[in-house]
């Protein structure tokens, strides 16, 4: 068996895989969840390890949380912020559909979630015909609380995975191996509501582990705000019960 995976897609949006290797790199930097390593990248393809997959086990589990939380902790230039190595916007979803993942610098987070995510897959839904009236009102009166510093909480920018849903955690000799990322900086707890969302082996594991470096004091009820963005997505791309699901976290995030 070859030792390189390789990525390719000869019509990759211009610098998608430049903007994945360097969101790798950011990551390994932090010395917390190990991750991927780049071999070589161009304009078509990514070049990374083979990496050979185990049974998760619990002990592997409890150590990811800890070292998810090290590399939260590593930080980021601001919310919104790009990895190191990378200007500009980055892409969120799959390989063959990627969206546009807008960047910026925010001191807050809650006016990047207003202005880089919310509007932007509010709009996005609204011209497929995916949203009505109520939800277009919605996605807005969400935006101005963001806005207004709802749910900000002090914390500084974390540096996050950003896709962090369980294909894209590999179980390995290792411990849990971090791939395909859209990395950025914004609120540790999105990388935690991800993993929550589409769910993952011993995830209770993992959150002791992460709590046992960083306590999360009332994550449970931010959950959904922060799972709001990956579902909408999901309803753009994949429509179907993801539309259903996206209107019922919006009007349970405003209650």
């Amino acid at each position: 068996m070859s030792t390189v995976h390789r990525k390719s897609r000869q019509d990759a949006p211009a610098g998608f895989f430049a903007c994945e290797a360097a969101g790798l790199r950011w990551l390994a930097a932090a010395g917390g969840v190990p991750v991927v390593e780049v071999l070589d990248v161009a304009d078509d393809h990514l070049d990374l390890v083979r990496l050979l997959p185990v049974p998760p086990d619990a002990a592997a589990a409890r150590a990811f949380g800890r070292d998810l939380a090290r590399t939260h902790d590593a930080g980021a230039a601001a919310f919104g912020a790009p990895p190191d190595g990378w200007s500009g916007d980055g892409w969120f979803g799959p390989l063959d559909a990627p969206l546009p993942m807008p960047a910026g610098s925010y001191d807050a987070w809650g006016p990047f979630l207003a202005d880089c995510r919310i509007e932007p897959v509010a709009r996005d839904l609204r011209r497929a015909g995916l949203t009505t009236p109520q939800d277009d009102d919605a996605f807005g009166r969400l935006a101005d609380l963001l806005r207004a510093g709802r749910w900000d909480d002090g914390e500084p920018p974390a540096r996050l995975h950003g896709d962090l849903w369980q294909g894209n955690v590999v179980w390995t000799a290792r411990g849990a191996t971090l791939i395909d990322p859209a990395a950025h900086g914004g609120h540790r707890e999105t990388d935690l509501a991800m993993l929550e969302l589409f769910g993952l082996p011993h995830l209770d594991e993992v959150l002791r582990g992460y709590e046992e470096v960083h306590p999360l004091p009332g994550r449970r009820h931010r959950v959904g705000l922060h799972q709001l963005y990956p579902v909408a997505v999901h309803a753009l791309l994949f429509g179907g019960g993801y539309v259903a699901q996206t209107r019922a976290l919006l009007r349970d995030v405003l209650v």
